[in-house]
């Protein structure tokens, strides 16, 4: 992916690395990532386990900090971005307060922001809504299936309406079923806001069917060694992943992670 400037960029890295200091020696988690993320991009990061995936996606957040090299994040440091709140960040678990109702789970970050009660409530309905929970507002957690539960942690993370979303593989607890239930929700929920979506995953045919853009990831330490772009049309129903092209682009992902082991 070629590396622009101005308003369309909204993650770009050059010779990313970070090691982190351990007691019987340093972890080399990163090295020479360089990435350029674009305003609207769907991009999976895919690699083995260990690679750095989600060590990227908390750099991207400022969540950990690289030893060298650069990052801006909508032109501002990850800091900056942090306290401009320009992303949602949907964790592997929902990590919802078991003592709050959804629709006060979802408004928490709206509290902080310290937005008064009529925008707050507007802004729960609208992304309840977006995620299929209308109705929902007053469950609590435990009365909520485990796909709900994600899908409430996606509203709250879309609740202050940043344009970036930050997604650690948030599906990766659920069942088949389930899961190609919320891949199809998430992809139409990324036709109707066009936000910039970064999305880990270990699952190649989830990386291929909802991206525009994937990742691959070498072993750690944790390196790009392919960026594919996906030429899969929007309208994406589950049995395109039986598709010559679906495959094609699943192989070519596939040889991209093997070819990565080959640093080890």
């Amino acid at each position: 992916m070629a590396s622009r400037t101005g308003e369309d960029l909204v993650i770009d890295a050059k010779e990313l690395c970070l090691t982190f200091d351990a007691n019987d020696g340093p972890v080399h988690a990163l090295k020479d990532v360089d990435l350029s993320i674009e305003r609207g991009d769907f991009v999976s990061f895919i690699g083995p386990s260990g690679c750095g995936k989600t060590t990227l996606l908390r750099v991207i957040a400022d969540l950990e900090h690289p030893t060298s090299g650069s990052i801006t994040v909508n032109g501002m440091t990850p800091e900056q971005a942090r306290l401009e709140r320009a992303y949602g960040y949907v964790f592997q678990a929902p990590a919802l307060l078991a003592w709050r109702t959804i629709q006060r789970n979802v408004g928490l970050p709206l509290e902080i922001m310290g937005l008064s009660a009529a925008e707050k409530a507007e802004r729960v309905a609208r992304t309840l809504d977006l995620v299929g929970l209308d109705g929902f507002g007053q469950k609590f957690p435990w009365q909520l299936s485990g796909g709900m539960q994600q899908r409430a942690s996606i509203a709250r993370a879309l609740a202050f309406d940043a344009d970036l979303l930050l997604m650690d593989e948030p599906f990766g607890a659920l069942d088949e079923i389930v899961r190609d239930h919320l891949n199809e929700q998430l992809l139409e929920l990324w036709r109707k806001t066009g936000k910039t979506i970064c999305f880990v995953t270990h699952s190649i045919p989830e990386a291929v069917y909802l991206s525009n853009k994937i990742v691959v990831m070498s072993p750690r330490p944790g390196r790009v060694t392919d960026i594919i772009e996906s030429d899969l049309p929007a309208d994406r129903p589950l049995d395109i992943r039986e598709s010559k092209k679906f495959l094609d682009i699943a192989q070519r992902v596939r040889n991209g992670l093997r070819d990565g082991h080959s640093y080890e």
